[in-house]
């Protein structure tokens, strides 16, 4: 009987187990962790230092180049720059650049200058929007379609555990030691991103675009031709709102949970372990169940749950601070998370076209950061007018809007 459902868990997991999957896992990995650095942890090093609330929420909008990438994404879909070819050449020019700004980003001292912080913030952010646009475009090549939901939940599955890694593991070393070295060991880390890059396969070519014009101009006229302009302009509107909710909610999570009395030890530990687990079921449940059922299904289910389990936040808020609770909220987060954005990044990979994938993928990638970076730019504000309580209800609420828009489009995008 045991041989029996071993077996069949091999089988389930074997797909997972080829080298572009674990290519795609790892690339997810590196992806996670420079989102991180510039959130959560950096977070936690302004609060140590005594920044105000709303001087953190504007930190925020360091993020705009995940909203702005892809204005110069189309350079990556027409122009090779080394015998690695269209795609692993320029993950390794993002790559190396990223690791070197990580750096600079922990030789910074938020107590005597949080303008220099800022600036070093901003080239982290852009240097991994680069990087972010170069993996979405491979992972989007080197899969045949019926792969895409597969590769997005190994991809997710790869994200969130460098999210912990920098997010929870950061927090946990930043109590044994200086957060200088914190970032130092994170851009050790993303080494393994660059070896990965060499040692993995050019995905086949498809047609590039003629100009550098083409390049610019294609990726839009082409997207909305496809869809038609009603369909293309609510596809959009969903990929904005579907996270909306969870993202700001996670935006100011490390500081929450500071200010209601946990350690910084208690938090990373406890996301480290019960995040982990979490995220792991999630992104693997993620991909099975959208198989299984269906994108359109998935998207709906998992993006109530989102809204479930930000609901929990609020509940934290009203009972204070107990690990037990802390526990729950954090596993509950996590799963929603990993389930939800396996989805989402699925639908995305299926609104693209492999010819203008870099710029596409990277304009509904960038829609869908928008949230993270002015949004979460306010929610500093919004905490101190309102309260931690109602502020996270407002974060579960506020996802409704895509639910609907997601029952209007069903039709045109048949997932």
């Amino acid at each position: 009987m045991i041989y029996k459902y071993i077996n069949k868990l091999l089988v389930v997991i074997d797909p997972y187990l080829e080298k572009k999957m674990l290519v795609t896992l790892v690339m997810g990995f590196v992806s996670g962790v420079p989102l991180l650095l510039t959130i959560t942890l950096l977070q936690a090093w302004l609060t140590d230092e005594g920044i105000s609330k709303s001087t953190i929420g504007l930190f925020a909008l360091v993020g705009l180049p995940y909203s702005l990438k892809f204005l110069w994404a189309p350079i990556f879909d027409k122009y090779i720059i080394n015998a690695l070819g269209r795609r692993r050449g320029w993950l390794l020019v993002s790559q190396i650049a990223l690791i070197v700004s990580i750096v600079g980003l922990g030789m910074t001292n938020p107590s005597l200058s949080a303008i220099n912080v800022a600036i070093l913030a901003l080239l982290v952010t852009f240097f991994s929007a680069s990087q972010d646009i170069v993996i979405d475009a491979y992972r989007r090549e080197s899969l045949l379609d019926e792969e895409q939901t597969l590769g997005a939940s190994a991809y997710v599955l790869g994200y969130r555990i460098g999210a912990l890694a920098a997010g929870a593991g950061g927090l946990i070393l930043a109590d044994l030691i200086s957060y200088q070295f914190v970032y130092m060991i994170m851009a050790s880390i993303m080494v393994i991103g660059v070896v990965t890059t060499i040692i993995a396969d050019e995905p086949l070519q498809a047609a590039e675009p003629k100009t550098l014009k083409d390049a610019i101009i294609k990726p839009f006229t082409e997207f909305f031709d496809r869809k038609g302009f009603n369909s293309a302009v609510l596809i959009l509107l969903f990929v904005l709102l579907y996270k909306v909710g969870d993202t700001m909610a996670h935006s100011l999570s490390t500081n929450f949970y500071l200010d209601i009395g946990f350690t910084k030890t208690e938090i990373g530990t406890v996301v480290k372990v019960f995040g982990l687990i979490a995220t792991l079921i999630g992104a693997f449940l993620g991909g099975l169940i959208s198989l299984r059922i269906g994108l359109y299904k998935s998207l709906i289910i998992f993006g109530i749950f989102q809204a479930v389990a930000t609901l929990g936040f609020s509940v934290l808020a009203s009972v204070g601070n107990y690990i037990s609770v802390l526990m729950i909220v954090i596993s509950l987060e996590n799963l929603a998370a990993g389930m939800g954005y396996t989805a989402y990044l699925a639908f995305i990979a299926n609104m693209t076209n492999k010819e203008f994938t870099a710029t596409q993928f990277a304009l509904m990638t960038a829609i869908m950061s928008i949230p993270r970076t002015f949004l979460s730019g306010s929610s500093g504000f919004l905490v101190e007018i309102l309260d931690w309580q109602i502020y996270f209800i407002f974060c579960s609420l506020i996802a409704i809007p895509a639910l609907i828009i997601l029952m209007k489009i069903k039709g045109d995008t048949k997932i």
